[in-house]
């Protein structure tokens, strides 16, 4: 099924539609509900809740941008809503991490699960921060707003959580579990 003939196949609450679209993105949305949130109950409630959103307005969708980039930014503020439901963004920047930056380089090789468990770690504005703008792509203005917060405080706690996971990753700063 080609990805017009499925977005008009949802547009029409077709099921069979509406099961090719899940099966084809949900592995990936899951990652995306994933880095956000720290359990897997809490991704896979997300998750479903952000199917349920697509399915809802996909007649919203327009064709001249991405469709699998309109998916995910559903994920993302679903995610992000989810978090701030269970754990407050505190965004405001916590004393004991300062932004200097260790000497050694983090040149070690994470793989998925580690590099998922390495940012669970940080704090849930860093970590909200981080993933908008080195994973996602989205500006410090969007981030911003999607955050009701400042682009300077964007930027800070994007510097911080960089400084803080540079430093674990140096063994400079231990994990908190």
């Amino acid at each position: 099924m080609t990805e017009s003939e499925l977005i008009a196949g949802c547009q029409r609450a077709d099921s069979k539609a509406q099961k090719v679209l899940y099966e084809r993105y949900v592995s990936m949305m899951y990652g995306v509900c994933m880095r956000y949130l720290k359990n897997e109950m809490d991704a896979e409630e997300a998750l479903l809740n952000g199917f349920m959103k697509i399915y809802q307005n996909v007649e919203k969708f327009e064709a001249k941008g991405s469709f699998e980039g309109w998916i995910r930014r559903i994920m993302v503020n679903e995610a992000l809503g989810f978090l701030r439901k269970k754990e407050p963004l505190h965004l405001a920047i916590e004393d004991g991490y300062t932004q200097i930056a260790g000497s050694g380089g983090a040149d070690q090789d994470l793989n998925e699960n580690e590099l998922l468990e390495l940012l669970h770690t940080l704090p849930a504005g860093y970590r909200a921060v981080f993933n908008l703008y080195a994973i996602e792509g989205y500006s410090h203005k969007e981030i911003a707003d999607m955050l009701n917060i400042t682009e300077g405080t964007s930027k800070s706690q994007l510097s911080k959580a960089r400084a803080m996971l540079q430093k674990r990753l140096t063994g400079q700063e231990a994990i908190a579990s």
